[in-house]
């Protein structure tokens, strides 16, 4: 059974393997040790394999304790199958006959020897040619006449083609960020609806992204063909290798009293082994092969094992020590890139309205509050950021790789959790007050510009009623990454903590179905259960089951797999939803109204055709220029300026319809003045126009009939308010 899928699990990886090589070639960089106390080190080595010519060409620099006549026996394991097993017998090959009598030191081995033609038959093609080929050579030598194993070693084999491709890296990039940029588009088009439909998938779908990357900044030692596919989405945690920013980071890390790791610059003299699956050895005691002394012979073994955060790091081709601050950088970049791209998007569209290649009223509500909508995209850029640099500032204060980086760190990380934790806290004052005055949360958490554009990111995607789960998800983010930075020396603990993580989640969000509409719920179950069960793949990649390996082998194929056909399906929705957002002329048609109404309460609703919009206008202020101010009066471009009233006239929100006559509000008992007054809600029981009766007319002496009492209001209904 376990043979038959090992082979459908090689089928699978062909069928995504190139189809044509440039040049076969197997090679290993890294000969490991196998067993505890093993007397033969290599502190490099290296063997390239080029089927064309037969050539096989190695270098190895080892130290051997070893002495006396030795036997030596050959197994080759591929996705942890054995696949072939042979005793070398080097005192009766005389190709090997150097290595039958072995005596103590160090031994420096060069050579390229030609394979004979039935070696070479008896490997098979797609060996040269699957990606992340997941093959193992171990050897083990033995004493002659009382065949006691005195040294085990490994070497993994690659034949360069791999899933980690930086196509894959680019298009998953773009597309994320052009979902982010349509929603901003259409949102200052005025499609509201639709640009937080947009928004909500593509932050969900970055999400996704870091959450994949995540997984392959674990410990815990992965497959190959994992460890390479979550490389693919690693600059969603700003591990990106740009050469100059390098030399910035060594630089800053010396500056600050840190010494830079040299191990990218020092491979052809030292040997790094990039951690993947565990053999026969338990990680601990991998640790502690990693830098061992020969005291005997007075070399050090350079060997290092990689893992983590690391290993991540080292395929990425930054120094370890240069983690914290490649991140760090970046963020900074992202941030001043967003913060140019909005402000000269700003003088573009003023330019394009003066140059009359613009109609006046296009992005309206964005230039006349540009300051504000700027800094709630500044929060919304921290809220991305958010898992990489709690991942990194924990990652940071473990390591330490200076003072100057701890103390930065320490100062991230308090400055972005107190950001996001004033804007949940303001979010639930606001809502709160909402729910007092009007028994609606939606009701001021819309209708105030203000309030909507600096901290709208952290509630628009929810439904009205669960305005405050954006505080379970910082949560949730601020946990998993603090197992991810400061858990890297206990691989089994980060993958249970992991597997409780994203179950919580999971139940959480299956339970209480928080966002808009059930597409949206939908969406972001989908990737909570895809997430639950790769890390509950992970908690199996740890060994703490103690699986044969062909498990952990085949497992590791079909993480890839059904992550990559899911990330597609992920790609694909976001894609085709901004395509209609960019390029439909109105693209709410293809979402149904919020059950909360908030569409009633946003700001710049030009046809007022329903009794509820009628109602709305009023909690904005359009109706008599009163408004219940929630934000201070600098940050909103709400107040009463007589050019912003004239653009509202123009616009039609003052109409005929809007005498001085005192306007009735929803709330009995309420004018303008009560309104702007912040008091709480009367105790008196609340009447409502009826729905079905004609719109109201204001400024009329005719009093309408009102709603029974017993008849749910509209301000409560899908709100969650329903009896």
């Amino acid at each position: 059974m376990l043979s038959s899928l090992s082979k459908w699990s090689l089928l699978a990886l062909c069928a995504t393997a190139p189809l044509a090589a440039a040049e076969r070639i197997i090679t290993s960089s890294s000969l490991n040790p196998c067993q505890e106390n093993s007397d033969f080190s290599a502190t490099l080595f290296n063997v390239a394999f080029t089927p064309n010519n037969r050539s096989l060409g190695f270098t190895v620099e080892a130290v051997s304790q070893i002495e006396g006549r030795i036997d030596a026996e050959f197994e080759l394991f591929v996705y942890g199958y054995p696949a072939m097993k042979q005793n070398l017998k080097p005192c009766d090959n005389e190709e090997l006959r150097g290595l039958c009598d072995m005596i103590p030191g160090k031994i420096d081995l060069s050579s390229n020897i030609d394979i004979p033609p039935d070696v070479m038959s008896a490997i098979p093609g797609v060996a040269y040619t699957i990606p992340d080929l997941d093959a193992v050579v171990r050897i083990q030598i033995k004493r002659i006449g009382t065949q006691e194993v005195i040294a085990c070693v490994e070497a993994e084999l690659s034949n360069g083609h791999s899933v980690d491709q930086k196509a894959v890296a680019w298009v998953t990039a773009i597309i994320a960020v052009t979902g982010l940029i349509a929603s901003a588009i259409t949102s200052g088009l005025g499609h509201t609806n639709t640009a937080a439909h947009v928004a909500a998938n593509a932050m969900s779908l970055f999400g996704y992204f870091q959450g994949q990357a995540l997984f392959g900044m674990v410990s815990v030692p992965l497959p190959p063909v994992v460890a390479a596919w979550t490389q693919n989405f690693q600059w969603s945690m700003g591990i990106i290798r740009v050469g100059f920013l390098q030399e910035l980071a060594t630089w800053y890390q010396r500056a600050t009293g840190g010494t830079p790791t040299t191990y990218l610059s020092t491979l052809n003299r030292a040997s790094v082994d990039v951690q993947k699956v565990k053999r026969s050895i338990d990680l601990d005691t991998l640790y502690k092969l990693t830098r061992r002394s020969n005291g005997d012979f007075g070399v050090e073994d350079e060997r290092v094992v990689l893992h983590g955060i690391e290993r991540v790091a080292f395929r990425a081709g930054i120094e370890p020590t240069n983690i914290f601050m490649t991140g760090y950088i970046f963020f900074l970049i992202f941030l001043l890139a967003v913060t140019l791209g909005v402000v000269i998007f700003k003088f573009v569209c003023e330019g394009l309205v003066k140059a009359g290649k613009m109609k006046h009223d296009q992005f309206l509500d964005f230039r006349n509050g540009w300051r504000v909508v700027l800094k709630g995209i500044m929060y919304r850029v921290i809220l991305i950021t958010f898992p990489l640099m709690m991942v990194l500032c924990f990652w940071e204060l473990m390591v330490r790789d200076s003072p100057g980086e701890v103390v930065l760190a320490v100062f991230t990380m308090l400055t972005m959790i107190g950001i996001l934790g004033w804007g949940s806290s303001k979010v639930i004052r606001i809502a709160q007050r909402s729910i007092a005055m009007h028994k609606n949360p939606a009701y001021i958490l819309y209708s105030d510009p203000a309030a909507l554009n600096k901290w709208g990111f952290l509630y628009v995607q929810f439904k009205a009623a669960a305005y405050y789960f954006i505080v379970p998800l910082l949560a949730y983010t601020l946990i998993k990454s603090m197992f991810v930075g400061l858990a890297q020396e206990k691989a089994v603990v980060q993958a249970i903590a992991l597997v409780l993580i994203e179950a919580a989640l999971l139940i959480g969000i299956s339970v209480m179905r928080p966002y808009m509409d059930k597409k949206t719920n939908g969406f972001n179950i989908a990737i909570a259960a895809f997430n639950f069960l790769s890390a509950v793949f992970i908690l199996v990649f740890s060994n703490v089951f103690g699986q044969p390996k062909i498990v952990t082998g085949v497992m590791g194929v079909v993480f890839f797999i059904y992550n990559a056909v899911f990330a597609l399906v992920l790609l694909l929705m976001v894609l085709v939803s901004s395509g209609f957002a960019l390029f439909t002329k109105n693209p709410d048609t293809r979402y149904q109204p919020m059950r909360d109404d908030r569409g009633s309460f946003i700001k710049s609703q030009t046809q007022l055709t329903t009794e509820l919009d009628a109602l709305g206008a009023t909690a904005r202020g359009e109706g008599k220029g009163t408004h219940a101010r929630i934000e201070d009066e600098d940050d909103s471009y709400s107040s009463s300026s007589l050019e912003q009233r004239q653009m509202a006239a123009k616009e039609g929100a003052y109409t005929e319809h809007y005498q001085p006559a005192p306007p009735r509000t929803p709330v009995d008992g309420y004018g303008g003045d009560h309104y702007n007054s912040h008091q709480a809600a009367p105790t008196a029981p609340v009447s409502y126009y009826d729905r079905n009766s004609p719109a109201p007319s204001y400024g009329r002496t005719a009093e309408p009939p009102y709603r029974s009492g017993n008849n749910a209001s509209p301000w409560q209904r899908g709100a969650g308010y329903d009896h």
